[in-house]
């Protein structure tokens, strides 16, 4: 099991009913990508870390490697927004950073300063809410709402099928690799080489004749998975904690304006 699946399971929130879960973190979402300010984005993520840190008990160490995670994407991402290359012939839009080199000019615009900027907060917040959903709620809960809101049946069990296959993929490639390595497998960089592909062509084999095994068990059954949620009831004080919540991001950001 992995650990981000132990703890969807045994947080402190697990109790919470799960449709309360999704509309808190995904209005919150929506609300930082809608209003796209940078001082509300940054507040969503403090708020959903703090919900995630000090009420569903996640340790900070381990919310901390998870938020390094996209870290690379979103480096990347800025890299880009931020580095223009312009001709030096070229008259350049307001910028704080130039270097000529042969007939080019690598510039970082001030237009492009704010767009990185803004695009950082913005990701940051969205990275929060969603890590918020998949730390406090089960795939179960998440599908077991997805069919309460008349979601595709097709597309909830494609959800369904493809986080089930993440831990037999992980599984069935640990096994393999312990066997090879146990033969001396990766000892040399060709036999690493040949070791590796022999390792993607099982792998592929295998979840192959696992997903034909696992498609006629749900065809015995009907042809549809059947998901159950534990016993919870709403609770009230959640709701109007949520509300409140909206509201005051709602006016801070301001939406009536």
């Amino acid at each position: 099991m992995l650990l981000i699946d132990k703890y969807a399971y045994l947080n402190k929130l697990a109790h919470v009913h799960p449709l309360e879960k999704m509309i808190f973190s995904l209005g919150l979402l929506l609300l930082s990508l809608i209003l796209r300010d940078e001082q509300l984005s940054l507040i969503t993520f403090f708020v959903m870390s703090a919900f995630i840190i000090f009420g569903a008990k996640i340790p900070l160490s381990y919310y901390v490697k998870l938020l390094l995670l996209p870290a690379f994407f979103l480096f990347t991402s800025l890299v880009s927004i931020l580095i223009s290359i312009a001709p030096s012939t070229h008259v350049l839009p307001p910028h704080i950073w130039s270097f000529t080199f042969s007939n080019w000019t690598i510039f970082i615009g001030q237009a492009s300063m704010t767009a990185a900027q803004q695009l950082f907060f913005i990701v940051l917040g969205s990275i929060s809410c969603l890590y918020f959903l998949i730390l406090t709620t089960s795939v179960q809960g998440i599908c077991y709402v997805l069919r309460q809101w008349r979601f595709p049946v097709l597309l909830v069990e494609l959800v369904e099928l493809t986080y089930r296959f993440i831990f037999l993929f992980l599984a069935s490639m640990q096994k393999i690799y312990l066997a090879q390595q146990a033969r001396l497998g990766y000892y040399s960089p060709i036999q690493w080489l040949r070791s590796l592909s022999m390792l993607i062509a099982a792998l592929f084999v295998e979840m192959f004749q696992r997903s034909r095994a696992l498609n006629n068990a749900m065809q015995s059954r009907g042809g549809e998975a059947v998901y159950w949620q534990k016993a919870s009831s709403y609770n009230k004080k959640n709701w109007l904690g949520m509300a409140l919540i909206f509201l005051l991001f709602i006016v801070y950001g301001g939406f009536f304006a």
